[in-house]
C-alpha cells in the first residue's frame, strides 16, 4: 500500500511537469507569429531629396535608433542619371538583450521605393530597371540567428493638398507650401526564429516603426530644411 502511494505520487508529479512543458511549448508555438507594423508621415521636402536620405545606409548608424553599424557593400550599376544605388549592406542592430549582425539585400526603384530584405523572404520589386541591369547582384540568403526573415520597405510619393475651398490668397500660400510635400510610408515585417524573442519584445516592437520614421523625420529637418 505504501509503495503504491509513492508510485502514484511519482506518476502524478511526472504528469504535472510534462503538462507544464507541453503548455509552455504550446504558448511559444502560438506566439511565434510574423509581425507587421506600418506608419506614414507627410514631410515638407521633395521626394528625390528624401529618397537619397533613405538610401544613404552608410549614415544609419549615426542617427537611426538601434542601429550600431551600417555599411553599403554592393551597389547597382549607374542608372540613367548616373546614380549608383545601394544593393547590399551589412548592419548591426541591438535592443535590450538582442543584438544581431546581418546582411540586407537592397532593392530600389529610384525616388519611389527602398526595400531591404534579410533571411528567407523574396522581394516584391521583381521587375525594375536596376535589377534588369544587374540581374545577378543578389545571392540567396538563409535565415540568420535571430530573424527567420526581415523586410523593411520605404515608399515615397508626392503629396498634394486636396483642400479646394480656401480663398485665393490662402490657396496660393498653401500651394507654395504643399508643392514639395511627400508622403513617406514605412512598413516593417519580420518573424523571429526563437519564439522567446517574440515574447520578450512584444511590448516594444510595435513602437519600432514610429521611432524609426521619427528619426528620419528629424534627419530630414536637420539636412533639408530651408535655412
Amino acid at each position: 500500500m505504501i509503495l503504491r502511494t509513492r508510485n502514484n505520487r511519482s506518476f502524478r508529479s511526472y504528469n504535472f511537469k510534462h503538462q507544464i512543458k507541453r503548455n509552455i511549448s504550446s504558448i511559444f508555438r502560438n506566439d511565434n507569429k510574423a509581425q507587421n507594423y506600418s506608419v506614414t508621415r507627410i514631410l515638407p521636402y521633395e521626394s528625390t531629396k528624401l529618397y537619397k536620405l533613405i538610401a544613404d545606409i552608410d549614415s544609419y548608424s549615426t542617427f537611426v535608433p538601434f542601429c550600431k553599424y551600417s555599411k553599403i557593400t554592393k551597389r547597382y550599376l549607374p542608372d540613367k542619371n548616373g546614380d549608383r544605388w545601394p544593393a547590399q549592406a551589412d548592419l548591426t542592430t541591438g535592443w535590450f538583450a538582442i543584438e544581431e549582425q546581418f546582411t540586407s539585400r537592397i532593392y530600389c526603384i529610384p525616388n519611389s521605393v527602398v526595400e531591404a530584405l534579410s533571411g528567407e523572404v523574396e522581394t516584391s520589386l521583381t521587375d525594375n530597371e536596376l535589377l534588369r541591369c544587374s540581374p545577378h547582384i543578389h545571392s540567396k540568403e538563409k535565415s540568420d540567428n535571430t530573424f527567420q526573415y526581415l523586410r523593411t520597405t520605404w515608399t515615397l510619393k508626392p503629396y498634394q493638398n486636396s483642400n479646394t475651398t480656401a480663398t485665393n490668397t490662402k490657396m496660393n500660400v498653401e500651394q507654395q507650401y504643399f508643392k514639395n510635400q511627400t508622403q513617406v510610408s514605412l512598413n516593417i515585417e519580420f518573424k523571429f526564429l526563437n519564439p522567446l524573442y517574440t515574447l520578450m519584445s512584444e511590448g516594444y516592437t510595435p513602437k519600432v516603426a514610429r521611432i524609426m520614421i521619427e528619426a528620419f523625420q528629424k534627419r530630414a529637418y536637420d539636412l533639408l530644411r530651408e535655412k
